[in-house]
C-alpha cells in the first residue's frame, strides 16, 4: 500500500513511465475542424498541463503536455455558419441523406477511430488521470456505443418502413432531424460522455459543432482527420476553446439543439443566451447527488464492497458516483470501521500503475475545495474516520470517510464530485426519505437491504424522486441500453441507445388522401426510390 510518505515521490521523478504510456513529445494541435477542411489556427493557444507532476530542476510541477487552439469569437461564427450551411434548412446533403447512407458514414468513422486506441487512451492518461484499465474501457465502451446505436436505428428505421392507413389517409411516420447541434462533454469521460450525444445527433441527420471539454480535450486532435475522412463537409465541426465561445454561438439562434453534459448552472446560463429558447431542444446532463440507503438488513460485505466501488471509481468524479451515505445507527459504526478499512486499502498511483485506484485529480483548486468541505464537516462534529483520509500533495487527494456529517454541513448537501465520502446515521427511515425529497437532484440513489417488506416500502415513494432506484448494488449508467435521466436539476431528456435517437429527431409524417391518384403517385415514388423520406426499404 502507498503511504502518505510515498506520494511524493510519485511525483518528484520522471520515470520509469513505460514507453508505451509516455508521451515522448507535446501534442500541438493547431488546426481545427471546420466545414470538411482541417483549417491552420494562428490565434492564441492554451496551454494543456497534466496533473501529473514532474521534477523540473526547481521542483515539481504540472508537466506541459501540449496545446491546442483557444477559438475566438469569429472563428465560433464561422463554425455555426458552417453547420448551418449543412443543415440548409433541412435541404442540406446530410439531413436528406438515406438512412442507410447516413449508417455508412458512421461505421466508417467507427473503423478510423479504433485505429486511434492506443494514442487516445494515453492522452487520456495524461490530461485527466484516467487509470489505464478504465481508459481502455472507456474508448471500447464508445466504439461499442457506436455499433449499438447503428443497431437500434436499424430497428427503429424498420418500424417505420410501412405506410399507416387509418380512416381512408394513408401516411409514412418517421423521425426526422431536428437542425445544428451544439455537443459538450464533460471532463472525466471525455469521449464516452460526448459521443453519447454526438453519435444519435449525427447519425439521425444533424450537423454538429463539438466543443471539448476544459480538460480531456487533446484527444480530439487524433479524431479530427477520421470526422473530416467519414463525413461531408460542415456535418462535423470542433470548436475548441473556452465559454467565451458558446455566447456568441448560442447567441447566433441556429443551434437547434443544446447537448450538454455538466452544470446546471452552465446549462440555464447557455439556453437563456438563445435568442429563442422556445425553439431550443435541450438534452441535458446535469448535477447529481446520488444517495445510499443502508437499512439494517444489509448485507455488509456486499454494501462495502460496492459503496466502496460506487462511491470512488476514478476518484468519485461521475455524476452516477454515490455521494452521501445514510446508514442505520445500528449499523453505522460497523459500516463505518469496514468502509474506512477498504478505503485505506486503496493503492495510490499514476494511471498506467498496475492496480492504481487512485490517482491525480485534474481540476485546478479541486484538493483545496475539498480540504474545505471536510474542515467545515468537521466543525460541525463530523470526524475523518479512516487513516490518512483527507491527506494532500500537489493535485493527489487521499479518499475521506466523514462520520457523523450534520445536515447543516455543506457536504450534506454539494456534489463533492471527488474522493470523499460523507456517512450520516439515522433512526427513522423518514429522515433519508426527506433530505432525498429536499434535494435539488434527482438521478439515483442505491437501497442496501434484505427484508422484502421494507426494501419495497422504500421503493415506491423513491421512484417518483429520482429515475434508477439500484438495489444492492451501486448507482450506474449501463447498460447503455437503459434509461438515463434524472429529475429536479439532474437531467433534461432521456439518453439510452434507443432513446437517444428520439432525442435527435421528431416524428414526421408524410399523409395522403387514399384517393386512385395518391396511390398511383405514392406508388411511383416508392418503386423508383425517388424519396429519402418515403421509402419502404427495410435495412438488414
Amino acid at each position: 500500500m502507498t503511504t502518505v510518505a510515498d506520494i511524493p515521490s510519485l511525483y518528484t521523478t520522471t520515470g520509469p513511465v513505460p514507453p508505451e504510456f509516455d508521451l515522448p513529445d507535446q501534442v500541438l494541435i493547431n488546426t481545427w475542424l471546420l466545414d470538411g477542411r482541417l483549417e491552420p489556427w494562428t490565434g492564441e493557444m492554451q496551454t494543456v498541463t497534466s496533473p501529473i507532476h514532474v521534477d523540473t530542476g526547481s521542483g515539481p510541477a504540472p508537466r506541459v503536455i501540449g496545446a491546442c487552439p483557444m477559438l475566438d469569437e469569429a472563428a465560433a461564427l464561422a463554425a455555426v455558419d458552417a453547420a448551418s450551411r449543412a443543415w440548409d434548412h433541412g435541404r442540406g446533403l446530410w439531413p436528406t441523406m438515406r438512412v442507410d447512407e447516413r449508417i455508412r458514414c458512421v461505421e466508417e468513422f467507427a473503423h478510423r477511430m479504433a485505429d486511434k486506441r492506443d494514442e487516445i487512451v494515453r492522452l487520456m492518461m495524461w490530461e485527466i488521470c484516467k487509470t489505464l484499465p478504465d481508459a481502455r474501457a472507456e474508448f471500447d465502451r464508445t466504439v461499442e456505443y457506436i455499433h449499438d446505436t447503428v443497431d437500434a436505428l436499424k430497428d427503429l428505421d424498420r418500424a417505420s418502413s410501412r405506410f399507416v392507413i387509418e380512416k381512408g389517409i394513408y401516411a409514412q411516420i418517421r423521425r426526422a432531424p431536428l437542425g445544428p447541434v451544439l455537443c459538450m462533454g464533460p471532463f472525466n469521460y471525455p469521449l464516452n460522455e460526448t459521443f453519447t450525444t454526438l453519435i444519435p445527433a449525427l447519425i439521425m441527420g444533424n450537423p454538429v459543432i463539438v466543443k471539448p471539454p476544459r480538460m480531456g480535450k487533446l484527444l480530439y486532435g487524433p479524431l479530427a482527420q477520421a470526422f473530416l475522412e467519414a463525413f461531408p463537409p460542415g456535418v462535423v465541426n470542433v470548436a475548441y476553446g473556452d465559454r467565451r465561445i458558446l455566447g456568441p454561438i448560442m447567441k447566433s439562434g441556429k443551434i437547434g439543439v443544446l447537448a450538454f453534459i455538466g452544470s446546471s448552472k452552465a446549462a440555464d446560463a447557455l439556453r437563456l443566451q438563445h435568442p429563442h429558447p422556445h425553439r431550443l431542444r435541450c438534452i441535458l446532463g446535469l448535477d447529481a447527488k446520488n444517495a445510499a440507503i443502508v437499512m439494517e438488513s444489509a448485507d455488509m460485505n456486499l454494501t462495502v464492497q460496492e459503496l466502496l466501488a460506487g462511491s470512488l471509481s476514478f476518484n468519485g468524479q461521475r455524476c452516477t458516483a454515490i455521494k452521501i451515505v445514510f446508514v442505520h445507527q445500528s449499523r453505522a459504526k460497523e459500516l463505518v470501521e469496514r468502509l474506512g478499512a477498504a478505503m485505506a486499502a486503496l493503492p495510490l498511483g499514476m494511471p498506467w500503475d498496475e492496480g492504481a485506484k487512485i490517482t491525480p485529480l485534474p481540476e485546478p483548486g479541486k484538493t483545496a475545495y475539498l480540504t474545505g468541505i471536510i474542515a467545515d464537516a468537521v466543525a460541525l462534529g463530523a470526524s475523518v474516520t479512516n487513516p490518512d483520509g483527507g491527506d494532500t500533495v500537489m493535485s493527489l487527494f487521499r479518499p475521506a470517510l466523514i462520520h457523523p456529517v450534520a445536515e447543516a454541513a455543506r457536504l450534506f448537501h454539494e456534489e463533492q464530485f471527488g474522493p470523499v465520502v460523507p456517512v450520516v446515521p439515522f433512526s427513522d427511515m423518514e429522515e433519508p426519505i426527506q433530505a432525498i425529497i429536499n434535494s435539488g437532484y434527482g438521478q439515483q440513489m442505491s437501497i442496501f437491504g434484505s427484508d422484502p417488506e421494507k426494501v419495497a416500502e422504500l421503493v415506491d415513494p423513491m421512484v417518483n424522486q429520482v429515475c434508477r432506484v439500484n438495489l444492492n448494488s451501486q448507482c450506474q449508467r449501463g447498460p447503455d441500453t437503459f434509461p438515463f435521466t434524472g429529475r429536479k436539476d439532474s437531467a433534461e431528456g432521456t439518453l439510452s441507445v434507443t432513446d437517444a435517437l428520439r432525442c435527435f429527431s421528431i416524428r414526421t409524417l408524410v399523409a395522403a388522401k387514399g384517393t386512385p391518384g395518391n396511390k398511383a403517385l405514392l406508388s411511383d415514388i416508392l418503386r423508383e426510390r425517388r424519396s429519402s423520406f418515403l421509402s419502404t426499404d427495410f435495412l438488414l
